[in-house]
């Protein structure tokens, strides 16, 4: 390391899928592969996971979360049960343990899944901050997760609707967290000129 470049920090993120089926073993959980993979193509930093499998339970979802935040995860994503029906309590378990709502994550998903189907409107994916831990709900599906986090492309690749992750590191930033470097091939992380640090390469 030279200079005032900075090696990029070690992060640990908490992903949960939250699903009866899935943690009852009836069919196998897609959610945590799809997010593990994602955010291991979109991030340069070292990553740490911290997957959590677990039922549709109010309770049970709060403390795992409650669990991520105490272990020093920086970021915690979920997926899976932000629906109308009567088992979906992942935003009501969420809100439950939240210092502050971040709501514009929630809208965005919504814009970007509306883009598709108009029963994105029926989704009550929430975002709130934690001590210095930001957590958001995504959607259940692969597919939609992607979408929501990487954003829209036309044809040629250029960003016609940015995903929320591009928000991510930057909000990380302000609340304390390490210091997120994003691949721009998969998701351009925004920050004002003033917030960008000079990253060293990692050593080979």
């Amino acid at each position: 390391m030279s200079g005032s470049h900075q090696a990029l920090e070690p992060v640990r993120i908490g992903i949960v899928s939250i699903s009866d089926r899935a943690s009852s073993g009836v069919y196998v959980d897609k959610g945590l592969p799809a997010l593990q993979d994602w955010l291991g193509r979109a991030l340069k930093n070292p990553l740490q996971f911290e997957p959590r499998l677990i039922p549709d339970e109010q309770v049970r979802i709060s403390q795992t979360l409650i669990e991520l935040v105490d272990a020093g995860c920086a970021l915690v994503l979920t997926t899976g049960g932000t629906g109308p029906a009567l088992r979906d309590v992942t935003p009501e378990a969420t809100l439950a343990v939240a210092h502050k709502e971040m709501p514009g994550f929630g809208e965005q998903m919504r814009q970007i899944s509306l883009k598709f189907v108009p029963t994105a409107i029926l989704s009550r994916q929430v975002a709130v901050i934690r001590d210095k831990t930001l957590i958001i709900n995504l959607p259940g599906q692969p597919k939609s997760i992607q979408e929501t986090l990487e954003g829209l492309r036309d044809s040629n690749g250029a960003s016609v609707m940015a995903g929320i992750f591009a928000a991510v590191p930057y909000c990380i930033d302000l609340i304390g967290g390490p210091y997120l470097e994003t691949r721009d091939e998969v998701c351009k992380a925004f920050r004002p000129k003033s917030a960008i640090r000079p990253i060293s390469p990692p050593a080979d």
